[in-house]
């Protein structure tokens, strides 16, 4: 591929990138601080671009540039931020997934695939208990937070504005048709946070652990509810007539990482965990075709628990509710 051709994929790269609403030729003139007819000379290829535009546009697009200058390299380049008491703190944490969120949703043709180690976290935030709880064991025992120290949970300290973030970024995922890949396994780890917290004592009241678990209960019944009728929809609401789909897979194999893959238009991302709450996202071809073609073989090697399968579907979905109240000593 000569220079010139490169430079042309380079832009269509970008384009291809952008939500449908934004203009390449705005966007790109707005990175680089030149005016539309100099954007569009680039485009066209009438004028090459420096390094130095390039490297400007790459890292705004968080694009690699190896793909178009054809260089071979065993390297993927990562975005992200962190969550942290005092550069990232959790309510940030928050804005940041609905940001992505609705980046995600803003593309015409969309789909998330979800590869659930733990309860995906945007369906937790659909019950106020979960949310509740989750917002307080993050910032006491993942981030540390100082003014945690000492604090125990109370189903009565619940903080209006997790709940208000909680809220949008649920309504946000329920737009975007997804994937779910589950293992029995997946429910495992919001059991144990809360087993850990009533065995030191975390819990203002006896009564706070049997709301919780029956908050977790009221989780499970609704997602089984989605998958019986494959579609998105919240507690207490009937699905709208144009709700985005609900795809529930069970793999008795593999218990996933908590990884995300975004298919948007022509574009693909994916959004890796790390340190228990955070994600770094990359949109690198080979790297996403590569995910994209896991994602595909784990599906395949997995029991579909939405739509069909009603007698799968409910065994999978008792063994859940029997852990849980096995847990609550119900």
């Amino acid at each position: 591929m000569d220079s010139l051709s490169a430079q042309q994929s380079f832009f269509q790269h970008i384009k291809s990138i952008l939500p449908a609403h934004l203009s390449l030729i705005d966007e790109i003139a707005d990175v680089l601080n030149i005016t539309n007819d100099s954007v569009y000379r680039r485009v066209r290829g009438e004028k090459p671009i420096t390094l130095d535009e390039a490297a400007k546009l790459a890292s705004h697009f968080k694009m690699s540039l190896d793909q178009f200058l054809h260089l071979q390299s065993d390297s993927f380049i990562f975005s992200g931020k962190l969550a942290n008491e005092s550069g990232h703190v959790f309510e940030k944490w928050m804005q940041e997934n609905l940001k992505q969120l609705a980046f995600v949703n803003s593309f015409k043709l969309k789909h998330l695939y979800y590869l659930a180690k733990d309860l995906p976290i945007m369906q937790q935030f659909m019950v106020p208990e979960l949310t509740a709880f989750k917002s307080f064991f993050w910032r006491k025992s993942i981030l540390h937070y100082d003014e945690m120290k000492g604090k125990k949970f109370s189903l009565k300290n619940i903080d209006e504005q997790h709940l208000l973030l909680g809220r949008k970024i649920i309504d946000t995922y329920n737009q975007i048709p997804s994937s779910e890949i589950w293992h029995i396994e997946s429910i495992n780890s919001t059991i144990r946070q809360i087993e850990f917290y009533r065995d030191s004592n975390i819990f203002e009241t006896e009564e706070d652990i049997l709301q919780l678990y029956k908050a977790v209960l009221q989780l499970i019944n609704h997602l089984e509810l989605q998958a019986d009728l494959g579609l998105k929809f919240s507690i207490g609401e009937k699905p709208l007539a144009n709700a985005a789909r609900y795809n529930l897979y069970n793999n008795e194999l593999i218990l996933g990482d908590n990884t995300v893959l975004a298919e948007l238009d022509e574009m693909k991302m994916t959004f890796l965990n790390h340190s228990v709450i955070n994600y770094i996202s990359t949109r690198d071809v080979q790297f996403n075709t590569h995910m994209h073609d896991a994602i595909q073989n784990l599906i395949r090697k997995s029991t579909q628990m939405s739509g069909v399968g009603e007698k799968e579907r409910t065994r999978f979905f008792n063994r859940i509710r029997d852990k849980i109240k096995q847990a609550a000593r119900l």
